[in-house]
């Protein structure tokens, strides 16, 4: 036997005979976990928040410190 034809029966026994732990079911489109989603969106808009507050801050201070206003 050459061992490229022991590698394939070799592959083949393993996969017969176990399980792969990444295997999940597809998510259902239909239905989605509106939990999740509404995170989702809630944290995306809290950060776009936090980053106009932090820009607004931040041309503030660059006016005040050059004098232009």
């Amino acid at each position: 036997m050459t061992f490229s034809h022991l590698l394939t029966r070799a592959v083949h026994i393993n996969r017969a005979g176990s399980r792969s732990a990444f295997t999940s079911s597809k998510p259902d489109t239909a239905n989605p976990n509106w939990l999740r989603v509404g995170l989702a969106f809630g944290t995306s808009a809290f950060l776009w928040g936090l980053l106009f507050k932090q820009h607004s801050s931040d041309v503030h201070e660059y006016k005040v410190r050059n004098g232009l206003q």
